[in-house]
């Protein structure tokens, strides 16, 4: 009882800075998106979903992938273990000697890879990327892909500022760099737009990528950080990182490959319909950032810390009490999304995004949706066994997710090639049609196959940890997934009732009119949710309102 005792403050000591941490990470997300969505909005008036945005959606992919691969989720996520447990025992010089070296060791890689890439951008573009497009299309997807090389030379380094950074439990500066990055964008998209076209768009992103870097270099100065060019290839440590990091870039490698898969298909099923899937991803993004990337990257420490200690109970109550957070969140942000998002939509209607756009977005962003709760969760899940310095066992699963893609990808679409390309019809025809048909096919199949894909690693993870950890506490899960279900379909009844009383009272479709009914439904939606959970008597949300209301100031 006593050991009960002296326990019960530190938990509730490490859940407030938690959830502190949490919550300053969502609201530098939350501006983030905010800046993003005055983008949006521009670009949407500007492009609609026309051949020019998706040129630029395409070339973004090979640059991304790069980023993603060497200096993104793959490189923190075995950096960040390693890192912190030198940290933890106080070791600074071996801890600034690493990451000293994979600086110098990730810029000169991604200094060589991108020159590769440069070379080959014509045949990545017409082969790989986008065989479906015209060439006046193909042509610009070339010249943006090598503007946006920069940026990936720039996040290279960025990447590893990020990591050091929240190793020191230190989440505020990280979290406004992608505020940075949005920055340049919107800077690209009011200044330049109108000079370079959608080029301005890509100046705009490599502006962003410099901002995201210079913002995180005060943060280092406190730290009191130590660097020098040497790769270190003779430093034991910075192998350790890289053989941890290869399964790793293989899951992030078959996550980026679906993409390119799901890319390669819609640019066969007609103009806008590469558009249609990113607007899709990029808006089923906004809530997935704000509570799923927001949760892992804070919890990611204190885990890495825990396993250090082989603490195994620590690492139950602080794995599952983050995933019962998003359970809490994500679930009522899916159902909310889904149901509101035709209104929310039609917001972008103006200039070359009309009625016709919208509706193909918002059945992509629908399927999308689906999986927001199962990509919040990835979030959580897939760190807490990077924190156990295990990154295999991810991959094995991101394999089996890739592989329900990629076959779902083929058979909900219904693609039907127009430009007489071989694989892909044969492939379409040899599989079962599944879904509405269409001439040009379903694209918002793609993102429903995506969906499925990720559900699999999902429930194959925590099936795994619930055997690995001897339990994850699993009915407290259960009883969360079911309880914030209910409030979440009686919330979705609510909002479903309001709208119809408010189309027969008001049927005006004017840019105010959907902003008043968006806001109005939206705000009953969130009440409505919160009585229900009362009556549910759902704790966690009481208890987090209660972390939140008590945590000290930061």
């Amino acid at each position: 009882m006593a050991e009960s005792d002296k326990a019960r403050p530190s938990l509730l000591q490490r859940n407030r800075r938690i959830a502190r941490s949490a919550l300053t990470v969502m609201v530098a997300f939350a501006a983030a998106k905010l800046i993003s969505l005055v983008q949006t909005l521009i670009i949407a008036q500007v492009f609609g979903v026309g051949s020019e945005l998706d040129a630029y959606v395409a070339a973004n992919r090979i640059p991304e992938l790069i980023v993603i691969l060497i200096s993104g989720g793959a490189l923190t996520h075995a950096f960040i273990p390693i890192f912190s447990g030198l940290l933890a025992k106080g070791d600074l010089d071996a801890a600034w000697k690493l990451s000293s070296n994979l600086i110098s060791t990730i810029f000169t890689l991604a200094l060589l890879i991108s020159a590769v890439v440069f070379l080959l951008a014509p045949w990545l573009a017409r082969e790989v990327v986008a065989p479906g497009f015209d060439a006046a299309t193909a042509q610009n997807t070339i010249d943006m892909m090598r503007i946006l090389l920069l940026s990936t030379i720039i996040f290279a380094v960025s990447g590893i500022f990020s990591g050091i950074l929240n190793s020191h439990q230190h989440f505020l500066l990280p979290a406004l760099a992608p505020i940075m990055f949005d920055v340049g964008i919107l800077a690209g998209v009011i200044f330049l737009l109108p000079r370079f076209g959608v080029h301005g768009i890509a100046y705009g992103a490599v502006l962003g990528a410099a901002l995201h870097f210079s913002i995180q270099v005060p943060g280092l100065f406190r730290y009191r950080m130590r660097w020098r060019f040497k790769l270190g290839l003779s430093n034991p440590l910075l192998w350790r990182v890289i053989r941890l990091m290869l399964p790793r870039i293989g899951g992030l490698g078959v996550f980026s490959l679906n993409f390119l898969v799901m890319n390669n298909i819609a640019s066969r099923l007609g103009v806008g319909s590469v558009s249609a899937l990113d607007w899709g991803w990029r808006l089923m993004q906004i809530p997935q950032t704000l509570l799923g990337t927001a949760m892992g990257i804070v919890i990611f420490p204190t885990l890495a810390a825990l396993s250090e200690m082989n603490d195994l109970t620590g690492k139950r109550d602080a794995m599952s009490g983050a995933l019962r957070f998003i359970l809490i969140s994500s679930i009522p942000s899916a159902i909310g999304l889904i149901v509101l998002g035709r209104p929310l939509i039609s917001l972008l209607e103006r200039g070359a995004f009309d009625a016709s756009a919208s509706a193909l977005v918002y059945s992509t962003l629908s399927m999308f949706t689906l999986g927001l709760i199962v990509h919040s969760a990835l979030e959580v899940v897939a760190r807490s066994f990077y924190a156990d310095k295990d990154t295999l066992t991810p991959l094995f699963a991101a394999l089996g997710g890739a592989a329900i893609n990629f076959v779902a990808a083929f058979a909900l679409s219904d693609a039907r090639v127009v430009d007489g390309a071989g694989f892909i019809n044969s492939a379409a025809e040899a599989l079962p049609t599944v879904g509405i048909k269409r001439e040009i096919g379903n694209v918002s199949g793609l993102a429903l196959a995506n969906s499925l894909g990720v559900m699999f690693e999902v429930v194959s993870l925590l099936y795994i940890l619930r055997r690995r950890w001897h339990g994850i506490q699993e009915d407290a899960l259960a009883r969360t997934l079911l309880k914030t279900l209910v409030a979440s379909l009686i919330m979705a009844a609510a909002i479903v009732i309001v709208d119809a009383m408010w189309v027969a009272a008001a049927p005006s479709s004017s840019l105010a009119h959907t902003i008043l009914r968006l806001a109005l439904e939206g705000a009953i939606g969130v009440v409505v949710f919160a009585i229900a959970a009362l009556l549910l008597k759902m704790q966690e949300v009481s208890e987090m309102w209660s972390i939140v209301k008590r945590a000290p100031a930061a």
